[in-house]
């Protein structure tokens, strides 16, 4: 058997309100959502949140980057921030695009890249 992707996998310390912050804030399906674990697609991406049974589990750098591709990166920010995100930085005008780094809720890191 091939190996095949199956999700990303993020520690939170309120699994309800992180998918929330992934389903409204960027558009993912939930399909599973429980107090300690969920599931969330877009796409062929999956996303699956975890409960972190500590504040050490996310000190020692349990985290994961994820990267997404919107087409309004400033209503996508602004979005965002109003589900408890934090802009890491301004948003940059790149020749190829615009680029943001955002501070999800739990404080993942989230690349967000417009295309010119």
């Amino acid at each position: 058997m091939a190996v095949a992707f199956r999700w990303v996998l993020q520690l939170h310390k309120d699994v309800p309100r992180a998918a929330q912050f992934y389903s409204e804030g960027l558009g993912f399906t939930i399909d599973v959502c429980t107090l300690r674990w969920a599931e969330l697609k877009s796409g062929s991406l999956k996303l699956a949140l975890m409960h972190a049974n500590s504040d050490v589990s996310m000190q020692k750098g349990y985290s994961s980057i994820l990267s997404f591709t919107v087409s309004d990166i400033q209503s996508t920010v602004t979005k965002l921030m109003t589900f408890g995100a934090e802009l890491d930085g301004p948003i940059k005008y790149e020749i190829h695009g615009k680029v943001a780094a955002v501070r999800c809720i739990d404080g993942h890191m989230l690349g967000l890249y417009e295309p010119a």
